[in-house]
């Protein structure tokens, strides 16, 4: 059998294999790339498709609506309807066509912004790999890469902002524009809509034929040479940067140094790119162009800068609260809202619309005037800035306002002192907050009787707070007028939180305009005199005082009387809403009232009767207002036919006005008063406030405002004033009753029984509302709460009318069981034949009083005149002769009526021997001295005489002697005779009698005996 044979391997090429491996593996590379293009297109097309998901597919309709597309300018109207000015703050722009650009802008435009513009379909590759390829290497020039296309699709659609999801929806809005755009109609667009920066009037220039009038004052392009125009085609890249003009249409060297620079570099791409030739690039390179600019020309927001942006901001919130009825003004003033207003702004600037003002020319020419006089003010000051003014005049019987004083330089501070700021209000919220709700709630009424007496108030941060008036005094019982007449701050505290309450004083005020209360004024207890958590606006408060001679009746204050679009068609009209807040008896009383701020000759604004000078010819009222340290002040005030309401302040509260300052709100006022009435006479029409029915005089008691008792007549305590007859009161006085009462620290209270009678004193008195007895106790327990450097002594808050306060509560002070040592420090002097006793007092915290005895011609001591009261002056004048000779001592009187031991002697006059006075306090005798250890003599003693008297001088005893007293002798006629003229526990003694001769020593005495005399002095 034949054996099986294996066949023999197949033997191939090596060149073979390699090939077969070759192509395997490329195939598989091959297929790896696919499979890896697949995945990172699809990648990329998601992520692609994830920024563009929400971006609209814009028809051509609406992107040929949107590129041709552009602002109107709009108007300002006086309410005559003569201009104010055009409404081009936010664009100056002047349209132009492709065929109105000559070669030389064309070639500037395209050479430095997009070389391919006709070559590309809206994207140019080349520039967008150099973009995507400098972002992905994170390189430090940054090109972008967008065509003219692309910029004016981001600036009519997108937003200026560089991320990825803007820069792929600008492709695809650029490749869609290019289907439905012809090149020449995106170039035209694109130059009619990028911003060139400022022009020479302080305009925003947009479009190439505005910036040529603006930066050239070349109105045909066409006459713009190769250097003004790559100068205009750089500005675009940074227009703010790039700008020879500032907002005011001043000459800026650094910008226009800068816009110079870009303009080289845009020659240089026009002649890489060969769009001029070598010898057009070197005529422009040494062209003048800072020769050819334009001259600063003034614009209408140069001439009426603060009323044109007002009318701008009312007029947008008007539209954006007409499209949206919800809305409020308290809303528009929120933050979130900002936007909606901005919006709203730059709809009204671009839609060609017509506002219409309330606001009279030449009132509003004369305010600005005034406001810009700086003889009217104080100096500028490097701390401080300028002092700054706002005022708003309105004709209070529809709300119109009619003038406005925003500031006083626009260029110095933007902001509308006279419609957007808020401050604190001062004592003008006095008014409408405390007492004309309270005339209307028929709490008081002119003559009512307040107390302008301290309250202590709980404060969230030192415990408690005790309000003061501006003078740091206390008036006492007032009435409703003279509290206002004087803008005392605590009647109107009282008021506002114990008569109308907070919660209703706030509501009230809400009625009358003011929106810009906070949540945390509803527990501002100083709130009534300036206390907000923000304030109030000048406007908002002249509004609301308007109320008061309109009767009671509020007009909502407005501006914008109405507004029309570019055909004349009305889009907005101002309608009245008058709503009765108060009656017209209400409105009448306060107006009187306030008229005497104004004529009585304590009114804080009486110096108005001379510096208006139509006084008495126009009838006026007012109120004023301040805040501490004089950081605002503020001046409120009206006729039958207008009112006008002044601030004056420093952008920074904190700045203090100065002394002529304090006054400024005033002064202004009178200023633009005095030149309204003498330029607009027709604006005074009405020649006095008018007494409504219902009002009438009537007689009540100043002690209390109610009805005169027999007892109120007697003490003549009688005050007559207009009322609303149904408010009259219907009680009775009971306020007034005689009582004993004895006075301590200011105070009066009950006596205790066993105070002797020259201690206590009786008389009419007035029981209070809160008696000063139960108030300083109030005050001592809230002061011992305060830090140390917060309290102030109780005299402080005593007010001037103390002394008749009827107590409540018995005499503090508490018998300490001795009698009390006596006064100390007593002294005679002689003035004019009248004699001044004075010392100081006993160390005894019982005692009520003091009393003097006097011996004439050494007879018996009698008591001199009336009791002094501790507390009171220790003084007592005391009539004497020369002829005859007078010995005086002091005694201490407790609560109990122990009295104290005679003072030392003092003496008045010639005489040979002293009366010895009777002991005083309860042990009246004592034992005698024992012979031993009596003290040493007194040494060193001076005598040094005046035309009135000798004052004797000696030292003092060592301690070890424990000397009580010293006693002065005296030998008129220098014979060796000597009676005993004083005793006194200090080293000195004052003997007062005229043409004094004669000589005197001293002697020492303790408890065991008195000591030798000392050395004698002679005096002739």
């Amino acid at each position: 059998m034949q054996e099986d044979r294996q066949p023999s391997p197949i033997k191939r090429s090596k060149w073979r294999t390699f090939g077969i491996v070759t192509f395997i593996t490329v195939k598989w590379m091959v297929y790896f790339g696919i499979f890896i293009g697949l995945l990172a297109g699809g990648a990329v097309t998601g992520y692609v498709a994830a920024l563009v998901k929400n971006e609209e597919v814009r028809p051509r309709t609406v992107i040929e609506e949107k590129v041709g597309e552009n602002a109107i300018t709009g108007f300002v109207y006086f309410n005559d309807d003569t201009l104010v000015g055009q409404l081009r703050t936010s664009e100056d722009r002047m349209i132009i066509t492709y065929d109105d650009l000559p070669p030389q802008v064309i070639n500037a435009v395209l050479g430095i912004e997009d070389n391919n513009f006709f070559e590309h379909k809206g994207v140019d590759i080349n520039g967008l790999g150099r973009a995507v390829k400098q972002k992905l290497l994170n390189e430090d020039t940054q090109t972008g890469g967008s065509t003219l296309t692309q910029q004016l699709a981001r600036r009519v659609f997108l937003s200026l902002d560089k991320t990825d999801s803007r820069k792929i929806k600008e492709i695809f809005l650029s490749l869609r524009m290019e289907r439905y755009l012809t090149k020449k109609e995106i170039l035209a667009a694109y130059l009619n809509k990028v911003p060139f920066g400022n022009g020479s009037s302080g305009y925003n220039l947009f479009g190439i034929k505005a910036a040529a009038k603006g930066v050239f004052d070349i109105t045909d392009l066409n006459q713009l040479n190769i250097a003004q125009s790559a100068y205009l085609a750089g500005l675009p890249q940074r227009p703010s940067a790039y700008t020879a003009f500032t907002g005011k249409g001043q000459f800026n060297q650094k910008g226009f140094d800068l816009a110079l620079g870009r303009q080289r570099t845009v020659l240089m791409r026009m002649f890489e790119t060969g769009r001029i030739t070598q010898q057009e690039y070197d005529e422009a390179l040494k062209f003048d162009i800072r020769k050819t600019l334009a001259k600063p020309s003034e614009k209408a927001y140069t001439t009426y800068p603060y009323l044109m942006l007002e009318a701008e901001r009312q007029a947008a919130e008007i539209m954006l609260m007409e499209q949206d009825k919800t809305l409020t003004k308290a809303d528009l003033r929120k933050k979130e809202n900002a936007p909606l207003i901005e919006e709203a702004r730059d709809h009204l600037l671009r839609g060609g619309y017509h506002v219409y003002t309330t606001i009279d020319k030449d009132i509003y020419g004369l305010m600005r005037e005034i406001g810009s006089n700086d003889e009217n003010f104080s100096p500028y000051s490097e701390e401080k800035g300028l002092e700054q003014i706002a005022a708003v005049m309105l004709d209070h019987k529809t709300g119109a306002i009619v003038g406005m004083l925003e500031g006083r330089d626009f260029y110095e501070e933007q902001l509308n002192y006279a419609t957007q700021m808020t401050r604190q209000p001062g004592s003008t919220m006095k008014t409408l907050a405390a007492y004309l709700p309270a005339i209307e709630m028929g709490l008081i009424q002119p003559a009512s009787i307040i107390d302008d007496a301290p309250m202590v108030l709980k404060d969230g941060q030192k415990g408690f707070h005790i309000p003061m008036n501006v003078n740091r005094k206390f008036a006492g019982l007032v009435t409703a007028r003279e509290a206002l007449n004087r803008s005392l701050n605590l009647p109107a505290l009282k008021i506002f939180n114990e008569e109308v309450k907070i919660e209703n004083a706030w509501a009230f005020v809400k009625k009358l305009g003011i929106t810009t209360l906070q949540p945390g004024d509803a527990y501002a207890q100083t709130g009534v005199i300036g206390g907000l958590s923000i304030g109030t606006s000048v406007e908002e408060l002249t509004n609301a005082y308007g109320s008061i001679p309109n009767k009671g009746v509020f007009n909502d204050a407005y501006m914008i009387s109405k507004i029309t679009d570019a055909n004349g068609k009305i889009v907005y009209e101002h309608k009245q809403e008058p709503k009765r807040v108060f009656s017209e008896q209400s409105a009448f009383l306060m107006t009187d009232m306030l008229s005497t701020v104004i004529s009585d000759r304590s009114g804080s604004a009486n110096k108005l009767k001379s510096q208006f000078k139509k006084y008495g010819e126009i009838p006026i009222a007012g109120k004023t207002g301040s805040t501490q340290s004089y950081g605002d002040v503020w001046f409120m005030g009206f006729s039958p036919d207008i009112t006008l309401g002044v601030w004056a302040g420093y952008e920074e509260q904190v700045n203090s006005l100065s002394e002529n300052g304090k006054a400024r709100a005033r002064s202004i006022w009178a200023l633009i008063m005095n030149k309204v009435a003498e330029t607009k006479p027709e604006m005074f029409v009405t020649d006095k406030f008018v007494r409504p029915s219902g009002i009438v005089k009537a007689t009540v008691s100043s002690a209390s405002g109610l009805l005169p008792s027999q007892l109120t007549k007697e003490a003549g305590m009688l005050v007559t004033d207009w009322f609303n007859k149904k408010d009259i009161p219907k009680k009775t006085d009971d306020a007034l009753v005689k009582m004993a009462y004895i006075t301590y620290e200011g105070v009066n209270y009950v006596p205790n029984p066993a105070t002797p009678s020259d201690m206590v004193k009786e008389q009419i008195v007035i029981k209070r509302k809160k008696p000063l007895d139960v108030l300083m106790d109030e005050i001592k327990n809230a002061q011992s709460k305060l830090p140390a450097k917060s309290r102030r002594p109780i005299e402080v808050y005593l007010p001037a009318d103390a002394k008749d306060n009827a107590p409540s509560k018995r005499d503090p002070r508490v018998d300490d069981g001795a009698a009390p040592p006596p006064p100390a420090s007593v002294k005679l002097q002689s003035s004019d034949g009248v004699l001044i006793l004075t010392f100081s007092d006993s160390a005894a915290k019982d005692v009520v009083g003091y009393r003097v005895y006097r011996s004439l011609n050494q007879g018996a001591y009698e008591k001199q005149g009336e009791s002094i009261i501790a507390g009171a002056e220790k003084r007592m004048k005391l009539n004497a002769s020369s002829s005859h000779s007078y010995t005086y001592y002091v005694t201490a009187v407790d609560v109990v009526g122990k009295e104290s031991a005679p003072s030392q002697l003092v003496q008045y006059g010639n005489a040979p021997i002293i009366p010895t006075p009777p002991a005083g306090g309860e042990n009246p005798g004592g034992e005698q001295p024992p012979a031993a250890a009596v003290p040493a003599a007194p040494t060193d003693l001076k005598a040094a005489k005046t035309d009135l008297s000798v004052r004797l001088t000696w030292a003092s005893n060592s301690v070890s002697d424990q000397v009580t007293k010293y006693h002065v002798y005296y030998s008129p006629n220098n014979d060796g005779k000597y009676s005993r003229i004083a005793s006194t526990t200090e080293t000195s003694f004052e003997y007062v009698a005229p043409l004094i001769t004669g000589s005197f020593f001293v002697t020492s005495e303790n408890a065991n005996g008195e000591s030798g005399p000392s050395s004698k002095q002679t005096v002739s």
